[in-house]
């Protein structure tokens, strides 16, 4: 498994999150009051992701990790930093 089996549609992300994240629910409601499209995906009941959000943040589990369309990713972006990847 690798960032590229997430990578998500032109002017949108993956993020990944677990249900009791804080920032996850605090960058979630940003993004669709922003409207901007999100893919989650919940490293706990997704096998595999995890590992891969380990991977992505020098062996640690944090969340929100997103990846941006261009392979880019970022780990507990601001709604700002989201806008700037995309370009709106």
């Amino acid at each position: 498994m690798s960032a590229d089996d997430y990578l998500p549609a032109d002017g949108g992300i993956t993020m990944f999150s677990t249900t009791w994240c804080g920032y996850c629910a605090r960058l979630k409601h940003q993004l669709s009051a922003a409207g901007i499209p999100f893919t989650e995906v919940d490293i706990e009941q997704v096998p595999g992701t995890a590992d891969l959000v380990a991977s992505l943040n020098g062996g640690n589990q944090t969340v929100p990790t997103v990846i941006f369309p261009d392979r880019s990713t970022a780990t507990n972006p601001s709604l700002a930093q989201v806008k700037a990847a995309l370009g709106v």
